[in-house]
């Protein structure tokens, strides 16, 4: 079964940190460029960070420049978000989004996972 499953979120205090993890089965992450999204509720969905399956190169969206990092392991199949110094206005549903663009495109949408920065 083809799927992203993302896991990682949660309840933190602002000023701490979490890591997101996506998770893919039934094909290779490797070959996709893999983004993460965000949206909080009565927001439009908004990209948050991206990793280039051709070059490594690595899109943040401009407000979260230097606090959030995104990663790859091949190995585990698996990309990660490091989020730190979190703050209220990062609480949102997260989303990883695979897309690979051939003679045909192909796209896979996660879950989701909750995180929510709160004291």
């Amino acid at each position: 079964q083809v799927q992203l499953v993302e896991s990682g979120g949660g309840l933190v205090q602002p000023g701490g940190s979490l890591k997101l993890s996506c998770a893919a089965s039934g094909f290779t992450l490797d070959y996709y460029t893999i983004c993460w999204f965000r949206q909080a509720p009565g927001k439009e969905r908004e990209g948050v960070s991206c990793l280039s399956n051709d070059d490594g190169d690595t899109y943040y969206l401009d407000t979260l420049k230097g606090r959030f990092t995104i990663s790859r392991d091949n190995a585990k199949n698996t990309v990660y978000l490091q989020m730190n110094s979190l703050k209220p206005e990062d609480t949102a549903m997260y989303y990883c989004n695979g897309r690979r663009a051939t003679m045909m495109v192909y796209e896979y949408w996660g879950q989701g996972t909750q995180v929510t920065v709160s004291s």
